[in-house]
């Protein structure tokens, strides 16, 4: 499963997507790939982090290090300035994590590739296959961790359900720069045939 625009303010990653979909033949689509174009398509109208209600859905996941106190983010990662954000009423209390939640469920995918932006970077507790794999592929670094505290988070939720969840940061580029760099790699990943063969799936 591939899932973009869960933070409105990263439109780049539902741009992506939507272009690597719209570049492959409906016949080379993999059966065994579910898409979410856009996690969070208030967010992404009003160009917001969270959603309409304010909230960070990447906070607001049911796990145990969801806190109820705002979380922050940074406008601009190599500045300091740290913006509050709202992380729900309660775990789930937003519609978008409730359908992602039952989404997954219903999916029960073997891998889940998250989009986000801009720290250029691939997220993968697990040092799984595909996580090297991407690595590769995209000539962005491998870590296991992203270096700050994320409370309530979905990579959080996924391990603990026992789910592998990858987190894919795209660089910070324009969007053609990530469509030149980034999109043929989802496009592999869209086809299910490249990164299968080579990683032994």
């Amino acid at each position: 499963m591939i899932i973009a625009g869960q933070h409105g303010e990263e439109p780049d990653t539902t741009v992506a997507l939507s272009r690597a979909l719209r570049s492959l033949p409906a016949s080379d689509l993999a059966p065994d790939v579910a898409v979410v174009l856009c996690a969070n398509p208030d967010g992404l109208a009003l160009g917001t982090r969270g959603n309409a209600h304010g909230v960070d859905l990447n906070r607001n996941f049911p796990c145990a290090s969801w806190r109820p106190e705002p979380s922050i983010c940074r406008w601009h990662i190599e500045e300091d300035e740290f913006v509050p954000i709202l992380t729900g009423t309660c775990p789930a209390s937003e519609p978008e994590t409730s359908a992602l939640i039952e989404l997954i469920g219903i999916c029960q995918p073997e891998a889940i590739i998250s989009l986000h932006g801009p720290l250029g970077c691939i997220d993968d507790p697990a040092t799984s296959q595909l996580g090297r794999w991407l690595a590769s592929r995209t000539a962005l670094p491998l870590l296991t961790e992203i270096g700050y505290p994320t409370p309530g988070s979905m990579g959080t939720w996924a391990a603990e359900q026992g789910r592998d969840l990858i987190t894919w940061e795209f660089p910070p580029a324009s969007i053609e720069e990530i469509s030149k760099t980034q999109v043929p790699v989802l496009m592999q990943l869209l086809s299910g045939i490249s990164w299968k063969a080579e990683t032994g799936h």
